[in-house]
């Protein structure tokens, strides 16, 4: 039989499977910790079971500290898997899988998904619950119908979404303390096909968001910055010494980002690098908005939302943070291993997003999937001008410890048409974990660290 083109098999699947009119929630904060969770998802379970209902906020698992595996102390790290979907299967399962999760088992030979009892293990702190159901008649877009005016901060702006633009918010303001720190991660491409030769770029890398401390604080008293990041490279040769700091905005389109090279003994500002720039270094196989599955302003497409479905999704997955395993025993060369990947059932949003008329890129249409419980981004897939299927991608959700919510920081891209992909933010390998800040430690958490100034007294001569 004749397989189906990459287009009409995600048309089939979104017209039969996505029977998902947008929900028209009652704008009522009393719901939030009712029949709501904090965070507006269903508390109830699924009407077959398969999704338990939400337990409440788990516990930190007793006797992890900094420095240990995360997954040693995850309460189901017994689990087994249920089943596994593999390219034979994989129709029988179709109701429950994207159109991007049916194209990689189709296509990429070896490619399976282990499926877990779901585990409902995302919360959020007692102070995250009380900002986000005051976001309720708080939170405000911008009159330009994209950027955030407004919501009491740390919580989740708009925990009864009517629009995509709101559940993107969501999903962009979700609780991560006031920043992650990587001291030693590795953005991986795979090799060409036929190639055994990695891109490994070794860096140091912080993200700060300001927004992001204990408490309860109006968005408009703080600047308007969703987050700073900064990253040095130390490998390979060819990116060795380069550095950059980058600010994202609330209310302004694009990036700041200044750049510093080495070779020149320069910074940079580099306006235009952003959006779907590729990123320096990576042979044009990562762009810029496409870290933590999607990155960077909303302003260059408009957002649907389609509804809420129930997919098979990345969920609890620690072994790809697992720093002290061989990054050749998690990172294969076709995807990540499959027993590193653990998938459950749970109830998404699905969010589309299609390129504004007069603005360009080169995914003009997008699908994304986040999470009920925590808002964030599990899975995303790509379409080209053409309307094909082109990229993949996978978030790996784990409940934080340091932070009491859920994060998605590891993630991995598969390119169809070339049959590569990206595996960044992760710990594989790295001898050192993720760490999320709950409390500002340092100078890397002032605002003045990020500028141009800084970036060259603090980059190598």
């Amino acid at each position: 039989m004749k397989r189906p083109p990459h287009r009409a098999l995600a048309r089939t699947l979104l017209c039969t499977s996505l029977a998902l009119a947008a929900v028209a929630w009652a704008a009522d904060p009393a719901r939030l910790g009712t029949d709501l969770t904090p965070a507006g998802a269903e508390r109830a379970a699924s009407q077959d079971g398969a999704i338990p209902a939400w337990p409440g906020n788990e516990a930190i698992q007793s006797g992890w500290a900094p420095g240990k595996f995360r997954g040693d102390h995850f309460k189901y790290r017994t689990d087994k898997p249920l089943l596994t979907i593999d390219a034979s299967n994989a129709d029988q399962h179709a109701d429950k899988l994207s159109p991007g999760q049916l194209a990689m088992l189709k296509q990429t030979k070896g490619y399976r998904m282990d499926v877990y009892p779901t585990r409902r293990t995302c919360g959020v702190p007692d102070f995250v619950a009380d900002n986000t159901r005051k976001n309720v008649d708080t939170a405000k877009l911008g009159a330009d119908g994209w950027s955030l005016k407004e919501a009491l901060v740390p919580g989740y702006p708009f925990p009864l979404p009517e629009n995509g633009v709101q559940a993107m918010w969501n999903a962009k303001m979700r609780y991560r303390g006031v920043g992650l720190e990587y001291k030693n991660v590795v953005t991986a491409v795979s090799p060409r096909k036929g190639g055994t030769e990695w891109i490994r770029a070794g860096q140091e890398f912080t993200a700060f968001m300001p927004w992001g401390a204990k408490g309860s604080t109006p968005l408009s008293k703080l600047p308007p910055v969703e987050y700073y990041a900064y990253f040095a490279y130390n490998s390979p040769t060819a990116l060795a010494g380069q550095a950059l700091a980058i600010t994202y905005f609330l209310d302004q389109p694009g990036s700041e980002v200044f750049y510093y090279f080495p070779g020149q003994r320069r910074v940079r500002r580099m306006p235009s690098y952003a959006y779907d720039s590729p990123q320096i270094g990576m042979e044009n196989q990562y762009l810029l908005d496409e870290p933590y599955v999607f990155n960077g302003t909303l302003d260059r497409f408009d957002w649907k939302l389609v509804g809420k479905k129930t997919l098979y999704v990345p969920y609890n997955n620690f072994g790809v943070y697992r720093f002290d395993a061989k990054f050749d025993d998690i990172a294969k060369p076709d995807f990540v291993d499959p027993a590193a990947r653990r998938y459950e059932q749970h109830r998404v949003w699905v969010v589309e997003a299609t390129v504004k008329a007069g603005a360009r890129h080169t995914a003009p249409k997008r699908t994304f999937y986040l999470d009920e419980d925590g808002w964030n981004l599990l899975l995303a897939d790509d379409y080209d001008a053409q309307g094909k299927l082109a990229k993949v991608r996978e978030g790996f959700l784990i409940p934080v410890y340091e932070t009491g919510s859920c994060d998605v920081s590891a993630f991995a891209q598969y390119n169809l048409n070339e049959g590569r992909y990206v595996f960044d933010m992760h710990a594989a390998g790295t001898g050192s974990d993720v760490r999320w800040m709950a409390e500002a430690q340092g100078p890397r958490y002032r605002p003045g660290f990020y500028t141009s100034d800084n970036l060259r007294a603090i980059s190598d001569r």
